[in-house]
């Protein structure tokens, strides 16, 4: 249920809702836009709606038939803007973020680094621990992986994004990165979910590769819950019934999503479609598309790479890519810093 006050309500009268909202036993959380204030009464629990209705500065009462409360745009009609290394996400702004799929050495992810610095990347990406179908692939060399990235993107005067597979990873990531990235296996592990709701860093939430529109919200939803807004959805491909790419990269995703929540909404071309000749014009669609920015692999040495590879673009190809959609952002109203 969300309570909307008119424009001219005082802080008295929203204090006085939020104390009806939680005396019925509900968590009241309360949205402040440019004109309007909207209180989101959180819970399981029967009311009548007309209870608050009456109250003073009260212009309606929206009783809301989704499951998703705080990730809609009724709750919040603003876009949400997260920013990170000076780097948006969200409304006008398209960031980017790229590196490596795998940390493999020190070498590696300082070269590919190196190169990304000449196309204004301010985000690097790598996996320290990599959740692998295959119990015999190169599962990621784990902490020292994060030691590495932190040493490399403070060289380079970067933030680190890196996937955490676990619970018990949250304070050791907490030490080396800036962004957390739960990746598709993890979208609806609600426990890791709900403990970084409570974290105070972003968290880019990457959509399940058989997963609806409304349980990525849904699973925003429990981040949501927990205090921490900081939310980047990832649109990173469905499972379909084609096999020639990795995956099937939903674009339809991007405007749907704008349309129902306020959250950022980035892509992922490099797991949407696994081929590396692929990630360039599906990054301009994307972008073309109107999505908060792109996450792309990229490796100094893509064919020699112990993950991914192919799906990895050459730095060169990258800053090729970054050119290119720095000329088409600006037709769709889109900056990219």
């Amino acid at each position: 249920m969300l309570v909307v006050m008119n424009a001219n309500a005082t802080e008295q009268e929203i204090a006085k809702v939020v104390q009806s909202i939680e005396a019925k036993g509900f968590e009241a959380r309360i949205s402040k836009g440019e004109i309007k204030t909207v209180i989101s009464a959180i819970g399981s629990k029967q009311t009548d709606k007309r209870d608050f209705e009456l109250l003073p500065g009260v212009t309606e009462v929206i009783q809301l038939t989704t499951n998703y409360k705080l990730t809609t745009r009724s709750f919040q009609s603003t876009d949400t803007i997260v920013e990170v290394n000076g780097i948006k996400f969200g409304d006008k702004y398209a960031g980017l973020i790229a590196g490596p799929c795998a940390v493999e050495t020190y070498e590696q992810v300082d070269s590919t680094a190196e190169a990304l610095e000449k196309s204004n990347v301010k985000i690097l990406r790598g996996g320290a621990f990599k959740p692998r179908t295959s119990p015999y692939a190169f599962q990621g060399i784990g902490e020292d992986g994060l030691k590495i990235l932190r040493s490399v993107a403070d060289n380079h005067k970067m933030a680190v994004a890196s996937e955490i597979i676990d619970i018990s990873q949250i304070e050791m990531f907490e030490k080396y990165v800036d962004i957390f990235q739960v990746g598709a296996r993890n979208m609806q592990n609600f426990n890791l979910l709900k403990c970084l709701g409570t974290t105070h860093k972003p968290i880019i939430l990457k959509r399940g590769m058989s997963s609806t529109y409304e349980e990525l919200l849904m699973s925003a939803e429990y981040i949501m819950a927990g205090g921490n807004s900081q939310i980047i959805l990832c649109e990173r491909g469905i499972r379909t019934f084609e096999t020639y790419t990795r995956n099937t990269l939903d674009l339809a995703a991007i405007p749907v999503i704008k349309k129902i929540s306020h959250l950022p909404i980035i892509v992922d071309p490099s797991h949407g479609t696994g081929l590396r000749d692929k990630v360039e014009p599906m990054s301009k669609a994307a972008i073309a598309c109107g999505c908060d920015g792109l996450i792309i692999e990229v490796h100094s040495n893509p064919d020699c790479a112990l993950c991914d590879g192919a799906q990895s673009l050459y730095p060169e190809q990258y800053h090729k890519l970054y050119t290119d959609i720095k000329s088409i952002a600006p037709i769709i109203g889109k900056e990219i810093l």
